[in-house]
């Protein structure tokens, strides 16, 4: 996990999480809540509305352990999103920096050739002046 925060490939994990975290989420709220999730796929629905932080209320738990659980599911959705958003902010950042740096080499490259051209030719005429002298 900490290389691919390095290497800036943690939206899979992220993606892996969330998605565990809907079938999980899905599948215990169909445990601790029958009456109001009676198949699993109502609890799935419930778990990716509550992840992605919107919250249609269409589907809600009313049992004690069913808010236990969707408190919990909440603050992985929450925690999702924050880090979704802090991984595109450094992925425009990064996109802009790696730019900037490219600019600048390309602008110290021009920068050389100019001063190398400028050094032949300082050169040339150095040559020009001794043979004059040397005559």
């Amino acid at each position: 996990m900490g290389r691919a925060v390095a290497n800036r490939r943690i939206f899979p994990y992220l993606v892996i999480v969330a998605v565990t975290a809907s079938l999980l989420g899905g599948f215990l709220m169909t445990l601790l809540d029958r009456q109001d999730f009676p198949t699993f796929g109502i609890g799935i629905w419930w778990a990716v509305q509550t992840l992605s932080t919107v919250g249609y209320g269409d589907v809600v738990p009313h049992t004690p352990w069913g808010r236990v659980l969707g408190s919990g599911v909440i603050l992985v959705g929450v925690t999702f999103l924050s880090f979704l958003t802090a991984i595109v902010t450094s992925l425009f950042v990064s996109a802009d920096r790696d730019e900037a740096n490219e600019r600048e080499k390309k602008q110290r490259s021009d920068e050389f050739a100019e001063a190398m051209a400028s050094l032949r030719r300082i050169e040339e005429r150095l040559a020009g002046i001794e043979a004059k002298i040397g005559q």
